[in-house]
């Protein structure tokens, strides 16, 4: 299946004109870029979307480069694109740090093992370093945002893609759902109208009292967030776990304030993050703060309250209560000390990309750190398991290890053909003797 690279320019042409003088350096555009493969168009802008090729807002493409062919089947590729919108939402974007071509690369990463030219994914950089561009960058990127994050017309939607509204916090197309006749408008039968088990985004007051109507023999909660509140992105993820969880119990709506401001100012929200549970139709209770325990405390005693369970549940039946877990581990040990024990191996530019993704993503989070050079860094793998001795090649493992935590980069492994990397690795501790306990 091939694989085309579409690349737009968001300034129709005022960068290449105005560049220099405002600047200081020449930019030919400010790149938007797509993948375009199975007669669908990807990107990312309001979560990731996916559009006919072409039909975006932004017109027709100055370019359009085949990047490769790819071999991977299509329910592979689109479980791997459904794990990157847990770090693809409309809420992290950033024009310089997290935006289309951001995703645009990984993505072709994944599929083809090679990223989009260097010149478009460089360009935030070559502005940042720049004195205008480090002194107007959040300017820029609040005024590009009506552009990046409009919304796909329903007409361009695919129709597998037209009933979809937010999966894990990231929506496919913006626009709500069809309504088919008038009982789903009031709010009867509503599992039809909007899918269970996810977010729902609100921006204006008749989805958010439709969403409300849905909830009337039940519960709701609405999560009052804006784009320029970063404690509101620390709880984000407990949020979709929690919509997640509840299923067909809870409708649990997030609201924009930055783009719903009629909303605010009907349930007259002064602060961002807050939170609004209604029970039964009616108001229940309203908090304020990024505090994931105290979300998840009051979400699950909300839906208690509206679905209480069976008198049976109360029984002490420890062998049948207990979850199974897998278990995640995900602990980083100081990278520092384990990048020493490989020798000389450890200045290769690989280990530091590595070190600095592997930092970076456990610091500020996976929207935040950007995916490194993986064909390059396998490559690093793959000759240390050649010519490190045993003892240096651990923590080469280690340190990859710590990266595969990161769905990019274990979609990336278990995608390679005949998983060569990993074959390699797990043939190193096998093939030593049988009294060496690695082996």
């Amino acid at each position: 299946m091939e694989v085309e690279l579409y690349v737009y320019d968001l300034s129709q042409g005022l960068a290449r004109q105005m560049s220099q003088s405002f600047l200081g350096v020449h930019i030919d555009a400010v790149y938007h870029t797509a993948l375009v493969f199975g007669g669908i168009e990807y990107f990312f802008g309001a979560g990731i979307q996916q559009t006919y090729p072409g039909a975006t807002h932004h017109g027709r493409p100055m370019e359009v480069a085949l990047l490769g062919k790819t071999d991977l089947p299509m329910e592979v590729i689109l479980e791997y694109l459904d794990s990157l919108k847990q770090i693809y939402t409309m809420e992290s974007y950033d024009l310089f740090t997290h935006n289309c071509n951001n995703f645009t690369n990984d993505f072709a990463i994944f599929m083809l093992g090679k990223g989009i030219p260097d010149r478009i994914t460089s360009l935030p950089q070559t502005v940042l370093n720049t004195p205008f561009g480090q002194l107007l960058k959040p300017q820029l990127d609040n005024a590009m945002r009506g552009i990046t994050q409009a919304p796909v017309a329903p007409a361009a939607i695919p129709p597998q893609q037209r009933q979809s509204t937010v999966s894990n916090g990231i929506s496919s197309s913006h626009p709500p759902p069809r309504e088919t006749n008038a009982s789903q408008r009031n709010g009867v039968n509503a599992t039809s109208v909007f899918p269970t088990g996810q977010v729902h985004y609100a921006t204006t007051v008749k989805k958010l009292d439709m969403l409300l109507d849905s909830a009337k023999s039940s519960c709701a909660v609405i999560f009052f967030t804006s784009a320029t509140c970063p404690p509101c992105k620390l709880v984000y993820p407990a949020y979709d776990e929690l919509a997640a969880e509840a299923g067909a119990k809870a409708v649990l709506i997030k609201v924009d304030l930055s783009e719903a401001y009629e909303i605010g100012s009907k349930y007259q929200v002064r602060a961002t993050p807050t939170f609004m549970s209604f029970l039964n139709g009616k108001k229940e209770n309203e908090w304020v703060g990024a505090s994931e325990g105290q979300l998840r405390g009051n979400v699950r005693m909300l839906i208690q309250m509206a679905h209480p369970p069976h008198p049976h549940t109360n029984l002490r039946l420890r062998t049948f209560q207990r979850h199974h877990k897998a278990y995640l581990y995900t602990k980083i040990p100081p990278l520092e000390k384990l990048i020493a024990k490989m020798g000389p191996g450890g200045s290769s530019p690989a280990v530091t990309a590595l070190k600095d993704f592997i930092c970076t993503r456990q610091v500020s989070g996976a929207s935040d750190a950007p995916l490194p050079d993986l064909p390059a860094i396998m490559t690093f793998v793959l000759n240390s398991a050649e010519s490190m001795p045993t003892d240096s090649l651990f923590p080469v493992i280690d340190l990859l290890r710590c990266a595969l935590v990161d769905q990019r980069v274990s979609g990336y492994l278990a995608a390679e053909k005949s998983h060569h990397t990993i074959r390699k690795l797990l043939s190193k501790p096998t093939s030593l003797d049988p009294d060496c306990p690695w082996s």
